[in-house]
């Protein structure tokens, strides 16, 4: 296993064939749909290696969660991975969250690698 994830995706049939996509690489994933709040809380429980944010879909939501993630001490560190932002809504989010990783879905994969994984 390379670690564990936790996928944030606005769209709960997306998110179940990410997951699954994420899966298949050797990730154990944990997803959340319906509440930043709810995602926010299950992370700072249980820590992930890394956590992917989708854009695609309310990126105000994923941006919110992500900012919380970082004000939190327990999760300030976390890396933060977003995919498939685009146009304001993506400009928002990297001048609020700079040291974040910005990816399109063909690049998730490889850009995971470059996380080293804590978990035992």
């Amino acid at each position: 296993m390379k670690g564990r994830l936790f996928l944030i995706h606005w769209d709960p049939a997306l998110a179940r064939e990410r997951a699954e996509a994420l899966r298949g690489q050797g990730w154990e994933v944990e997803t959340e749909s319906e509440d930043g709040g709810a995602a926010y809380r299950r992370i700072k429980e249980r820590a992930p290696d890394v956590v992917v944010v989708d854009l695609s879909r309310k990126p105000s939501h994923g941006r919110e969660t992500a900012l919380a993630l970082r004000s939190a001490k327990a999760t300030a560190a976390l890396p933060i991975v977003f995919v498939d932002g685009e146009g304001a809504g993506l400009q928002s989010v990297r001048e609020k969250l700079p040291d974040a990783l910005y990816v399109q879905s063909p690049e998730l994969a490889a850009a995971l690698e470059r996380f080293p994984v804590k978990t035992p």
